[in-house]
């Protein structure tokens, strides 16, 4: 299979519910040379946040998509590459791995050609999505492997997801997903802050995911972690 995000480094992940760093523009973020933006959050996202962010963004040529936490906040815009929708595949609520989408595709009419789901697998419990979807976060590096395995050779998942939010995760975990997987691409995210750790996590995933980063501390560090998920990734 061939798809966008085969050929990816580094995905910057926009959370609309926050600010970006005093002096910053998403002329900005467009220009810190990630390979796409996504668009999401956990808490307190709308719609109308949701389209303050693609209105800014639209008249650059980063591919950009919307990762929307639950169907109310689905914004339908051209402007838009598609959509990734999470499915925690280690929650204890089941609305996180199909009742939330039932309810988008029963409420709503859904642009398959233009949507791929991410196959998460959510690893720190402290996080606001481990808490949200009850998620079982103790998993052994086996025990992530198997879920990689389940998420591509039984799910037919395209992405599969290992989400830290909020701390760097366990390299031999992200190896271990990476191993099981064959086809399909291998996303991380959670506590990227510098070169070295898009670096660590370049090297053991397709995908380097950072988020917090850039409304904590703003573009050039992002762009340093572009540069870390990019040699981590050659360096593999």
């Amino acid at each position: 299979m061939h798809t966008p995000w085969a050929d990816w480094d580094h995905v910057l992940k926009v959370d609309p519910d926050k600010d970006l760093v005093d002096g910053e523009t998403f002329d900005d973020v467009c220009e810190t040379g990630t390979d796409a933006i996504e668009i999401g959050g956990t808490l307190d996202v709308t719609s109308d946040k949701m389209e303050r962010v693609i209105d800014a963004c639209r008249t650059h040529d980063v591919p950009l998509y919307q990762e929307p936490s639950n169907p109310a906040v689905v914004v339908e815009d051209d402007a838009l590459d598609g959509y990734l929708v999470p499915i925690v595949l280690n929650a204890g609520d089941v609305a996180w791995i199909t009742g939330a989408h039932k309810e988008w595709v029963r409420l709503d009419s859904v642009d398959w050609a233009r949507t791929a789901t991410e196959a998460y697998i959510v690893l720190n419990p402290e996080a606001s999505v481990a808490e949200l979807t009850d998620a079982d976060c103790e998993q052994t590096a086996a025990d992530v492997a198997a879920y990689a395995e389940v998420a591509e050779r039984m799910l037919g998942q395209e992405i599969v997801y290992l989400e830290y939010s909020g701390t760097l995760g366990d390299p031999e975990k992200v190896a271990a997903a990476h191993d099981a997987l064959d086809e399909a691409t291998l996303f991380y995210g959670g506590g990227v802050h510098d070169y070295d750790d898009a670096y660590l996590m370049g090297e053991r995933s397709d995908v380097v995911v950072v988020g917090d980063l850039l409304h904590d501390e703003g573009c050039e560090a992002v762009r340093e972690t572009v540069e870390g998920a990019r040699d981590g990734k050659a360096a593999r």
